[in-house]
């Protein structure tokens, strides 16, 4: 590859280091990649409300990690728009990075999942009518960026940049994945659209930006496959976007099944119904190929860490927002089919997304603490 991307590394705290490093010149080298921690925390809450199994103190719980990703939301927010404005070099600097400028797309799913948040969970704390009003500003402006950063940066990638063979990594499908996730969330507001037209053009905007964020990223994966084969698997650094992959499949069949959910109250009856068997067919197939996937990602984790080359870095979060979608995909699938399998996966995957977000959580905060995270993420 021609450039690579630490995603800020993370090194001993000195005395000098440690706090020294909180104030604004912090900003100089925030990125698109830290809204990755939003979408991993919001994913933990929203998985939450759709697991089979609930638990006294479940939703308390995940009404708790909602609040923590609305508040990292507007804290980042306020520090990207602060960093923008201060160092706007460094801004088009990640912009025409090939590999930063794909974050792009985290910011647009950070706020439609923060969204979702709202609506599922928020409702018990603002009230009902607050948290659908959140919802709706907070879906339309991810949905619009998310369509912005869908043909801005493949555009760019077109045009404005030379792609080595070897360089095709998980990154390259965030762009292209927001649209996905807004038709995913987008099914959660069919209710709270008013009937007739509104309520039909939102779905079938929403059944279009299925269409086409899952073709694009078939091709994405499909270039991700041929790379690894080709070209061995990634530097240890990008080793965590290799769980990027499941993300559209996860999401694909979430936004499936809910759109199927939202379709008798939007769509004629037999376009409903056909709506519910193709949920059905298509996340069976594509929730089989995504457990697949699953187990290639724990595979060459496990071997990069046995070899001892798993260092921490924000790309981390790689393991979190996408095997959240599978968790969520998992719960659908139950509940469209009934079978306990999918009701013991979503299980399964739910612990170990809480395992992996408490591991990556307490390693960013330890480095935003030490200052490792807040040195040049860009290496070109």
């Amino acid at each position: 590859m021609t450039a690579t991307i630490t995603f800020g590394r993370t090194a001993p705290a000195t005395a000098r280091h440690r706090f020294g490093e909180l104030n604004g010149e912090s900003l100089r080298h925030l990125g698109p990649n830290w809204f990755a921690a939003v979408m991993g925390t919001s994913i933990v809450a929203n998985a939450a409300v759709t697991l089979p199994l609930q638990f006294p103190g479940l939703r308390g719980a995940a009404t708790a990690v909602w609040a923590l990703s609305a508040t990292l939301l507007v804290a980042l927010t306020v520090a990207w728009i602060a960093h923008l404005v201060r160092f706007p070099e460094n801004a088009r600097d990640h912009f025409e990075h090939p590999v930063m400028s794909q974050f792009y797309g985290a910011p647009p799913m950070a706020l439609i999942t923060v969204g979702a948040g709202t609506l599922v969970l928020g409702g018990d704390v603002i009230g009902m009518s607050a948290a659908v009003a959140v919802d709706w500003v907070l879906w339309t402006v991810g949905t619009v960026l998310g369509l912005m950063t869908a043909v801005g940066i493949p555009y760019r990638m077109f045009t404005h940049q030379r792609i080595d063979p070897d360089a095709a990594f998980g990154g390259w499908l965030i762009p292209v994945v927001p649209p996905m996730v807004s038709a995913a969330m987008g099914a959660l507001l069919v209710p709270h659209t008013p009937a007739g037209q509104p309520r039909l053009t939102l779905i079938l905007l929403c059944l279009a930006m299925f269409g086409l964020s899952l073709i694009a990223a078939l091709i994405t994966t499909t270039m991700i496959w041929s790379r690894l084969v080709h070209f061995d698997t990634p530097q240890a650094g990008m080793v965590p976007t290799l769980w990027i992959v499941l993300g559209p499949l996860g999401q694909s069949v979430t936004a499936a099944g809910l759109l199927a959910n939202a379709g008798p109250a939007a769509l004629p009856d037999l376009f409903a119904k056909g709506l519910t068997v193709f949920s059905v067919i298509f996340g069976l197939t594509t929730w089989g190929f995504a457990m697949l996937w699953l187990a290639l990602a724990l595979a060459v984790t496990a071997r990069t860490a046995r070899a001892g080359q798993l260092r921490f870095t924000l790309s981390w979060w790689g393991f979190t927002f996408p095997l959240g979608t599978c968790i969520t995909a998992s719960s659908v699938l139950y509940g469209h089919t009934g079978a306990y399998l999918f009701a013991a996966a979503a299980v399964a995957l739910y612990v170990l997304l809480v395992g992996a977000w408490a591991v990556v959580g307490v390693r960013t905060v330890r480095g935003v603490l030490n200052g490792a995270l807040l040195r040049p993420a860009v290496a070109r």
